[in-house]
């Protein structure tokens, strides 16, 4: 019952206020606006989870801008579908350990983009100042992968201390 008072004291303009000025922050940082205004209204949910309907009545949009922000969000697997219990109707859910996740799937692509550039910097010659560049920008890329595998291990190890939420 505690849950449900807090909700009924949640100022709801804040609240989104909250999401749209999220939603700002991450179409700044490269999120397609309705993908960011849909996670954003995911997150501030206390279930973690919306039907299309919600979503576009909270966020008052029209339900093919809903599903086309939420393909892109399951596409690069921010959010996940589950069916309501007897019925046709799909929920939207935030996967457990989104960041986490977001975080693991950005080192995949650092991986990536420095063997590229290392192959880069073969070809072109490492005695170049274009090889030079591209070695470079490769041992940064390393150095950021080395440094996000720490990173990644010191958050296990909090989560892990960490005393379950209160209810």
């Amino acid at each position: 019952m505690e849950t449900d008072d807090r909700l009924a004291e949640r100022d709801e303009d804040a609240v989104s206020r909250f999401v749209e000025r999220f939603a700002g922050e991450l179409t700044q940082a490269g999120m397609q606006r309705m993908a960011a205004r849909v996670f954003a209204a995911l997150l501030v949910s206390e279930g973690a989870a919306m039907t299309a309907a919600e979503l576009g009545d909270r966020l008052r949009v029209s339900p093919a801008a809903v599903s086309g922000a939420v393909r892109y969000l399951t596409q690069v697997n921010m959010i996940g579908r589950e069916r309501d219990p007897g019925s046709r109707r799909e929920r939207y859910v935030l996967h457990e350990g989104m960041w986490y996740e977001v975080f693991t799937r950005r080192d995949e692509i650092l991986n990536r983009w420095q063997k590229t550039l290392r192959e880069g910097a073969d070809t072109l010659g490492r005695d170049t100042a274009a090889g030079e560049r591209l070695a470079e920008t490769a041992e940064f890329f390393q150095f950021l992968h080395d440094e996000l595998l720490q990173i990644m291990d010191r958050w296990r190890q909090r989560k892990a201390a960490a005393p379950p939420p209160s209810a």
